[in-house]
């Protein structure tokens, strides 16, 4: 390692902050026709803000599809962002004054400004740094996949596996690597023994420890765990969870640990960010978010897991499915299946249309939906009866009451029903106490309308 490489990596060990996620996006293109023409993207993450300080476990949350992995595979630099980035070993000065360029919008930023603001990307940018910045990051960040097989090359020997990450950095080699190889191994509980043996003659708790082995060869900072135990027995996620904790206090690791099992994420974090369709809906201490909850969502997650049998669990259950993230929600994305949704959530002319999909009685002689925005729109009959009797309908029965109460014009003119609902903007991630944010207007108050400008860094 060269001096400059040297003294960038005890720059990165002495920062306050590992990880600072700053506004990051993931959007995969769909592609349709003969031609592969993009006809929309999916917005697997969607505007993530968030900080990993020295030391601690931050817990990622949420339903299969909320984009965890996805945001996790852009932190460990093996996905480039769509916009925004992750900066790596920043102080907490640096991070002020990144914040700071980062709130100016870009086409009004001085030249010194963008000057600071490239220098700052080339130093902590994850996929804008420099060679030698990038070398200190890759050593120093390390993944654990939830899949130990599929992560392991079945026709490499566990001494090859292990020892490879020591060879593409020459830390080692010969004999001296053969023992670095077998201190990593007894570290997560094998040995000498396993040495040379393929991946498929281990059973899948021994896979995953030869994988954490394999993270720990270069003795990295962080350490990116991607559902580690899901594909675990009960009684070896046990063992695996102890062992990492284990490590943490020998080692001073840090770990981001992207989980859908509370109660693994409530054994392991210091904080937990709670994500639904590309966005957080709530983070804060692991304390604070399972003893007093502050987002519906996460009342539902409580309520859906089984091992949590306190009684006001039951106020809120998860109902439906995950909207298309392709087209996410206007407002609040969670408001779709949230129970105690508020008119200012973001009804939008989609919802009504979901709306009658899932009661086709109400849906009678539909035709089609003209679309004149998110929030207004003509829904045509076969007859002037059919529009009329959902004009009807819509006023008394089948449908939320917020929705109804979000309306502000309904009305049947032939075959055709008119809606229009009260435009609004995204519901912010704000702060509502100390190390504490929510996206929920119930205690953030009612988003913006359609137009106003949102601050940098929403959630």
């Amino acid at each position: 390692m060269s001096a400059s490489t040297e003294a960038i990596a005890r720059a990165a060990r002495t920062s306050e902050y590992v990880i600072s996620v700053r506004d990051v996006a993931k959007h995969f293109p769909i592609r349709e026709g003969v031609l592969q023409r993009v006809a929309g993207h999916v917005r697997a993450v969607d505007g993530v803000s968030f900080d990993v300080r020295r030391g601690e476990t931050v817990g990622l949350v949420g339903e299969s599809g909320c984009g965890k992995s996805t945001l996790g595979r852009c932190i460990s630099g093996l996905t480039a962002p769509t916009r925004g980035g992750v900066y790596f070993g920043m102080t907490g000065a640096e991070l002020t004054q990144l914040d700071a360029l980062l709130a100016v919008e870009p086409e009004v930023r001085t030249p010194e400004q963008r000057r600071e603001l490239a220098t700052m990307d080339e130093r902590h940018r994850v996929d804008s740094m420099l060679k030698e910045h990038r070398r200190v990051y890759r050593r120093n960040c390390q993944v654990v996949f939830q899949d130990a097989f599929a992560s392991l090359n079945p026709r490499h020997l566990v001494w090859d596996i292990v020892g490879r990450p020591l060879k593409i950095h020459r830390e080692a080699s010969g004999v001296a690597l053969t023992e670095r190889v077998v201190e990593l191994l007894e570290s997560v509980g094998l040995g000498r023994p396993h040495l040379y043996r393929y991946p498929h003659q281990f059973s899948g708790g021994q896979r995953q420890r030869i994988s954490i082995a394999r993270a720990l060869a270069l003795d990295p900072d962080f350490v990116v765990l991607d559902e580690p135990t899901s594909a675990l027995d009960v009684s070896v996620q046990a063992q695996i969870l102890n062992l990492l904790h284990v490590l943490q206090r020998e080692l001073g690791l840090t770990y981001l640990f992207i989980s859908h099992d509370l109660n693994v994420v409530r054994h392991m974090s210091d904080r937990i960010v709670v994500m639904y369709l590309g966005r957080i809906a709530e983070d804060g201490s692991a304390t604070q978010l399972f003893e007093d909850p502050r987002h519906p969502y996460t009342e539902a997650l409580l309520a859906a897991n089984p091992s949590l049998d306190e009684d006001d669990r039951a106020k809120i259950r998860l109902v439906g499915t995950m909207p298309d993230p392709a087209k996410p929600p206007q407002g609040c994305r969670f408001h779709t299946r949230c129970p105690v949704a508020t008119p200012v959530c973001g009804w939008e002319i989609d919802d009504l249309v979901r709306e009658l999909e899932r009661t086709p009685a109400l849906a009678e002689g539909l035709d089609s939906v003209k679309r004149g925005s998110e929030f207004a729109g003509e829904l045509v009959f076969d007859t002037d009866e059919h529009a009329a009797a959902l004009a009807t309908a819509f006023e008394r029965e089948g449908f939320p009451e917020a929705m109804r109460r979000a309306a502000i014009d309904v009305h049947a003119s032939g075959r055709v029903l008119s809606v229009r609902f009260e435009p609004v903007g995204e519901v912010r991630l704000e702060g509502i106490g100390e190390g504490r944010r929510s996206a929920c207007v119930l205690h953030t108050g009612a988003p913006n309308r359609v137009g106003d400008r949102s601050p940098h860094g929403v959630g």
